[in-house]
């Protein structure tokens, strides 16, 4: 009998005796006056253990057996070992069937000695950024490098947007590094799932932003630099880009790379997923439906500000843009590759004239001339992109190309050599 029990015992054995009126003996043991007088008639009739709870040595009813038990504890020190508390509690009840609440679960797996995954740090007070107040209003976007297919493998970069109003995540890719390229397709995936949003928030790297000091003669008479490849890209579709002054004004896709470094790295493991094309059809088809089911908040507007992307020439604005000036041999000349340009329906060249040279995402090259295609050239590898101007040909030295830059950041000494020889 536990203490509670036997304090009953001898306070209503004196009841029985007639040493204790029953009100007062309610009293002390802080009972109502009928449950007193039911312990009573239970005592006078059973003797002690009338006193004792019903339930006392029989196991509950929904006690987990001990063959589950088992099970669970098997699962998560072999197939399930790189999965956090919760996400384990998810993936029994989704992929094995068993329900079991996420206390009882880490209680189980404490017992056994098995640690938590990590440590979770207390919570420091910030004040926090009020959410956007409708879907599409801003999108937050960055990359995350990291080892997501295991120590063992090189790492590599998962590029994501998640929406400020709700956190839904629209689009989110692997690649190998965070290069304007890289940006450019995750862009193209936010417009073809979800469509234009008003502005973007993201860091100062340099595809995002211009880092170097170098101002062209023509952006001096101009007043203003030209922005990045990606930022003539939001600057066509009319995105506004909202550049962070430290990653902890961008703290809510920090969080998600947080996130997805706990769960999408363990469910790449759980899969067998090993390489980059097979992780973007696992993110493609399975994993962000179930990530933004699970993650996603209902906005404080239901009205979205996403804008159609439709009929918009996407190709040619989500690409790499340079304009150049066609030879006498009506050709332009493009970092060491040569486009031919043929001549027009009345037979007239494009010798001398300006014309809009694009890469695509793809690798293919189109001319423009007003808007108008008039040349394309094969695939050639995507790289960052490179812009240059000749100055005189008088000088065969270094100083000759005055300007060599790359639009995604700042250009080495070496690097404006091996284009100078490109060229």
């Amino acid at each position: 009998m536990a203490q509670r029990e036997l304090e009953r015992v001898h306070v209503l054995t004196l009841v029985l005796e007639g040493q204790l009126p029953l009100k007062r003996a309610a009293e002390l043991l802080e009972l109502s006056y009928r449950q007193t007088l039911r312990l009573k008639a239970s005592l006078a009739d059973k003797g002690p253990p009338g006193l004792v709870h019903g339930n006392v040595g029989r196991s509950p009813p929904n006690r987990i057996k001990e063959a589950t038990r088992e099970k669970i504890v098997e699962l998560s020190m072999n197939e399930y070992s790189n999965f956090n508390d919760v996400h384990f509690c998810e993936e029994l009840a989704e992929k094995k069937g068993i329900h079991i609440g996420r206390e009882t679960l880490r209680r189980i797996l404490r017992a056994t000695g098995k640690p938590a995954k990590r440590r979770r740090r207390p919570q420091k007070h910030h004040r926090r950024r009020e959410r956007s107040a409708s879907k599409g209003l801003m999108l937050i976007w960055d990359g995350s490098h990291h080892h997501w297919f295991g120590p063992e493998l090189p790492a590599c970069t998962l590029m994501a947007a998640i929406d400020d109003a709700d956190n839904e995540v629209p689009f989110a890719m692997f690649c190998k590094e965070e290069t304007s390229a890289a940006y450019l397709e995750l862009l193209q995936g936010v417009l073809r799932r979800r469509g234009i949003p008003l502005s973007i928030y993201m860091d100062r790297h340099s595809a995002l932003k211009r880092n170097d000091s170098h101002w062209s003669l023509e952006e001096q008479l101009a007043g203003e630099r030209n922005p990045t490849q990606v930022g003539m890209a939001l600057r066509d579709l009319g995105i506004k880009p909202i550049f962070a002054m430290s990653p902890q004004a961008k703290g809510r896709i920090e969080r998600l790379f947080d996130t997805l470094q706990d769960r999408l790295l363990a469910e790449l493991g759980l899969n067998n997923i090993r390489s980059i094309d097979d992780a973007n059809h696992f993110l493609k088809r399975n994993f962000l439906t179930k990530f933004n089911r699970k993650f996603k908040r209902k906005p404080s507007e239901q009205k979205s500000s996403y804008r159609s992307a439709k009929g918009l020439e996407l190709k040619r604005i989500l690409s790499f843009r340079y304009t150049a000036t066609v030879s006498n041999y009506n050709e332009v000349s493009i970092g060491g590759i040569r486009i031919p340009i043929p001549k027009d329906s009345t037979g007239r060249g494009f010798a001398k004239s300006k014309v809009d040279v694009r890469q695509h995402l793809d690798g293919r090259w189109s001319v423009y001339y007003h808007n108008k295609k008039i040349a394309k050239f094969k695939s050639t590898p995507v790289t960052e992109p490179l812009r240059y101007r000749r100055k005189s040909s008088k000088k065969k030295t270094k100083a000759a190309f005055e300007e060599i830059l790359i639009y995604s950041g700042e250009t080495s000494h070496s690097q404006c050599d091996i284009f100078a020889g490109q060229l």
